[in-house]
């Protein structure tokens, strides 16, 4: 049986795309490991799953001051013996990495052990944990068509990302039920990230007057983010969060205002849905900026830079993406990005085999 070692944590966005390959890799017959850290949220995460976890010690790269910036260095070179350790006591024929700083030692020792990697960059510029995988990578997975030409040649390839396939089973009725909305009017989405966006939330409040006279809005607002006094306001209807009924409510949905996460916005184009980006500014490289701009000039996406929302600017896009709807879901549908999981699993089943030869 072939083997697949999976690796990647420090936040869900590291993880999610690796749960959304499993049906597939079992599909085609290959025994899977994740490697990450002890206790990260990957581990919690792959503990609904049936694949053994082993969990390495890892340390952050950080480009400001911070103590740990000392001892970090030595967590990453024990994790590095870990990684090598389990990789050669499991001897896989192939490494899928979806990044983050725990990838760093499992990839540079699959390195060093010839074993091959594949590993996925999420943001238009690669992170700096991916550049240091990348010298060791075979192939490079992209989101973004203007990651190429920051890759070394004949590495990358505009694969998109891998997407829950449960996100594509929705039910239009099935969400109007969770809402107890009806086809009266169209359906606004607002999501703002696992944690929300308050000040999202804050301009999505104060637009409701005047955006709930020609739509229904579902707001996932993020956890203690709610608005208790807007609780009975009729076609609005709040939620901290969606698990299972996530997929119910992108299906109902015919425009989706969002955050531009890599994840997130990849999720938008694999479901065909118009949509509105509010990139994060403030705390960030500027990925989420970079990852909007793309969309935009893709013709995906409309985007409302954060210091320039308000309700004026929030209704006038919505009414501008809604009425345009059909041009967006037409740029979406004709984008190479859609089979990503086909396109992932082809890579790395050519890394697999190329293996098995040596």
């Amino acid at each position: 049986m072939k083997k697949i070692v999976l690796t990647g944590g420090g936040t869900a966005g590291h993880v999610t795309p690796n749960i959304a390959l499993l049906p597939s890799l079992e599909k085609a017959g290959y025994e899977i490991y994740y490697i990450g850290s002890y206790d990260g949220i990957e581990k919690r995460l792959m503990a609904d799953y049936n694949v053994k976890y082993y969990g390495i010690a890892t340390g952050k790269f950080r480009r400001y001051f911070d103590l740990k910036n000392f001892s970090d260095p030595f967590r990453v070179l024990k994790g590095y013996r870990e990684a090598r350790k389990i990789l050669k006591e499991i001897k896989p024929d192939v490494i899928f990495s979806k990044g983050g700083f725990v990838s760093v030692p499992v990839v540079r020792a699959a390195g060093d052990l010839k074993i091959p990697c594949v590993i996925h960059e999420s943001d238009m510029s690669p992170g700096l944990a991916n550049r240091l995988c990348i010298p060791v990578a075979d192939k490079v997975c992209c989101n973004f068509p203007e990651t190429i030409s920051k890759v070394p040649a004949g590495k990358a390839v505009l694969t998109g990302s891998p997407i829950r396939a449960e996100l594509m089973q929705g039910n239009i009725e099935a969400g109007y039920k969770l809402c107890g909305f009806n086809s009266s009017k169209p359906v606004i989405m607002v999501i703002g990230g696992s944690q929300g966006a308050q000040s999202i939330n804050e301009v999505v409040r104060e637009s409701l007057d005047t955006l709930l006279k020609d739509f229904q809005i579902i707001h996932i607002c993020g956890k203690e983010k709610m608005d208790n006094l807007k609780l009975s306001v009729p076609g609005y209807k709040q939620f901290e969060y969606l698990k299972a009924e996530l997929k119910d409510a992108f299906a109902m949905s015919d425009v989706v205002i969002s955050r531009a996460g890599a994840n997130a916005i990849c999720e938008l184009l694999a479901l065909n849905k118009p949509n509105i980006l509010i990139p994060l500014s403030a705390g960030t490289r500027g990925d989420q900026i970079l990852n909007a701009s793309s969309f935009e000039g893709q013709g995906f996406s409309a985007v409302i830079r954060e210091e320039a929302l308000d309700p004026i600017s929030l209704v006038e896009t919505v009414h501008e993406v809604f009425l345009n709807r059909k041009q967006y879901i037409e740029n979406m549908v004709s984008s190479g990005q859609l089979n990503s999981i086909k396109t992932i699993m082809g890579l790395i089943e050519e890394c697999a085999e190329k293996q098995s030869k040596e």
